[in-house]
């Protein structure tokens, strides 16, 4: 979450009389994440969530995200569920973007967790691939393998003003890649950004699973790894191992993977490390004034992809043997 368009008071309480919910009385910047415009929006009742999509979401693909946080509070799970208008529509406009309700979820993100933590995630994150299982639309990846040259393309130039010999990095983590990109393993929609930001828990009990506007048809084994970097690595680089063990014990108690699922992880973890890496350096390097955001520091991710670069198991991971 992150604030680039200014939003009036006058201005939300025109768009927010489209809804049944009372009448407004606060709104809040919410300043964490690096895509879209978030408020915190109070009325007289109950508590909401404003977003405001920027130039980076495509407008087309809002009602895929709309149905499937709508599907996922529906099956149960602490996904927040769109408001609808009075009209019965999701979507609307503000400012000059495209702009949606969401449900208020309680809690707050845990940004140390420890192992307790990262059991519940991947119980949750097993449960989200389960529930998924009969949701019916699809989502190209916008950020898959194949769109990572263009962002590495663009920073290239510039990558070694971050860190010396980032793009030589860069550049030889791709040919690997490229060279041993899995296929034909299980796949479906997956949340693709579960990093501790987007998880709330109250007394170690999560609350909610928000911001799925990364969300796509991708393989489950990738949407692992990704949640395995960004909950079980320090900001140096250092494995949690003991995080990552319950994150997967928890997620293999719901939902069993393949073996070949297993023997992709490492390529995976890898593939997650550099994603992210890559699009905080293009945000590092592209900052926008003006804006209440957090940019996000790329160099923590080159230490995660450093260190899977040297580990070729996935027992080393958590996997049992």
């Amino acid at each position: 979450m992150a604030v680039y368009t200014q939003v009036s008071d006058t201005d939300l309480n025109v768009f927010l009389q489209r809804y049944d919910i009372g009448g407004f009385t606060k709104k809040i910047p919410i300043a964490e994440g690096v895509e879209n415009t978030n408020y915190r929006v109070e009325t007289t009742r109950g508590i909401y969530i404003l977003t405001l999509f920027e130039k980076r979401t495509n407008e087309a693909d809002l009602p895929f995200f709309m149905a499937l946080t709508a599907h996922l509070a529906a099956k149960g799970l602490p996904a927040p569920a769109p408001i609808k208008t009075k009209s019965g529509e999701f979507l609307g406009a503000l400012a000059g973007r495209p702009a949606v309700l969401i449900e208020f979820l309680p809690g707050r993100p845990v940004m140390e967790p420890g192992a307790g933590h990262c059991s519940a995630v991947g119980a949750a994150l097993a449960g989200l691939h389960d529930a998924v299982s009969d949701f019916r639309p699809n989502r190209k990846n916008a950020l898959s393998i194949t769109q990572w040259r263009s962002i590495a393309d663009a920073c290239r130039t510039s990558a070694d003003t971050c860190a010396a010999g980032l793009a030589a990095l860069i550049d030889d983590e791709l040919a690997f890649l490229a060279a041993n990109w899995p296929a034909d393993l299980p796949q479906g929609v997956v949340h693709a950004d579960l990093f501790p930001d987007n998880v709330l828990f109250e007394d170690n009990a999560i609350t909610g699973v928000i911001d799925f506007y990364f969300s796509c048809t991708e393989f489950f084994a990738y949407d692992i790894a990704i949640v395995i970097n960004s909950w079980c690595f320090d900001k140096h680089g250092k494995l949690a191992l003991e995080n990552a063990r319950a994150l997967i014990a928890a997620y293999l108690d719901t939902r069993a993977v393949t073996q070949s699922e297993i023997e992709a992880f490492p390529i995976f973890l890898r593939a997650s490390a550099l994603r992210f890496l890559l699009t905080r350096l293009y945000d590092w390097l592209n900052q926008s004034d003006g804006a209440i955001v957090t940019v996000k520091d790329p160099l923590e991710y080159r230490a995660i992809l450093e260190f899977h670069r040297n580990s070729y198991s996935p027992f080393s991971y958590g996997f049992n043997k």
